[in-house]
């Protein structure tokens, strides 16, 4: 089943399976996949999957839709493609490509065992005393709609970035920006009114 790869700067933020014939995406709540972004259109794209095809059609957003570095209109999808809606760039993956599966998965032990392992402990709001432990690769915390962030482990710790929502989550008292922030030991979170401590092992 095709999927698709959402970053920014670097660090993905959401990914999301193409289950449908017609998948929209754009800056509005109702698209289905929702980039609240300045830069993207309220209805920027579709993508349309017909037999194991799946083409991505601009829908006269704004700023473009490009694909690998070229703007289209209309195109078919490889595997592999990059996609890029303003600052944000979608990597489309079709997961038949079996070849590449193995290798991932024989160096996640070992990599994983070489970083240290993190929790976030929510202290107050609808959820406090709850403990999380980081163990994917991105992590998202807060409320849909209202403030979102992601927590994203790197070779060298944890970052967390804003990721939708008009108020950015605090970092011991500071607002966080789209631009990934490292997270250190004891960092306390703020977000959709919820308090959260970082701690990392």
């Amino acid at each position: 089943m095709p999927k698709l790869i959402v970053s920014i700067d670097g660090v993905v933020i959401k990914e999301f399976q193409l289950t449908k014939d017609r998948t929209t995406l754009g800056r509005r709540p109702y698209n289905d996949i929702v980039i609240d972004n300045l830069a993207v259109s309220g209805e920027h794209g579709a993508l349309q999957m017909t037999g194991g095809e799946v083409y991505l059609e601009d829908l006269n957003s704004t700023n473009g839709t490009y694909v690998n570095g070229k703007s289209i209109k209309k195109q078919l999808l490889q595997n592999h493609d990059t996609i890029e809606v303003g600052k944000y760039k979608i990597r489309f993956v079709t997961e038949s490509t079996g070849a590449s599966a193995p290798a991932p998965l024989a160096e996640a032990p070992a990599d994983a065992a070489a970083r240290p392992g993190a929790s976030i402990k929510v202290l107050s709001g609808a959820a406090a005393g709850r403990e999380v432990q980081l163990v994917k690769v991105v992590t998202t915390i807060g409320k849909p709609g209202v403030a979102v962030a992601a927590i994203t482990r790197r070779p060298l710790g944890f970052v967390v970035a804003h990721v939708e929502g008009a108020t950015a989550p605090t970092l011991n008292g500071i607002p966080v920006g789209g631009e990934p922030v490292t997270l250190k030991n004891g960092d306390l979170l703020e977000l959709a009114g919820s308090r959260m401590q970082f701690m990392q092992a």
